[in-house]
């Protein structure tokens, strides 16, 4: 059974920092893309950050960029999203997702597990 758990979320004021983990269970993780995306109320789920199965690629949203850091690290099986200078527009619940395709990081349709999210509120 596939399971990704996420961790790290919680209440912040505008410019803070949150770190976000999410911890992998087994063979579920090796070599597969991870990514990480965002859903604010009412609005639909975005693409946030992405790393590739080995480490060596990134990505991110434009919205983020500069802010926010995605790693992995392989030995704990754990995806980390390092969110800084955090914005009110960035509350949301967060999920970590398995990717199958690189090419198509951005794409919610193409991961396949996902984690239960966590909240992130950040404040005025």
């Amino acid at each position: 059974q596939v399971q990704l758990v996420e961790s790290g979320g919680g209440l912040v004021q505008t410019g803070g920092s949150l770190k976000l983990s999410c911890a992998a269970s087994g063979r579920t993780f090796a070599g597969y893309t991870m990514g990480w995306f965002r859903q604010a109320p009412g609005k639909e789920r975005e693409f946030v950050a992405a790393i590739s199965g080995g480490g060596g690629s990134t990505d991110w949203a434009d919205s983020v960029k500069g802010r926010f850091t995605i790693s992995r690290d392989s030995a704990k099986n754990t995806v980390y999203l390092q969110m800084n200078s955090l914005k009110t527009e960035d509350t949301a619940v967060y999920y970590c997702a398995r990717g199958l395709m690189w090419a198509q990081r951005t794409m919610s349709s193409s991961y396949d597990y996902w984690g239960q999210g966590t909240q992130v509120t950040v404040s005025s």
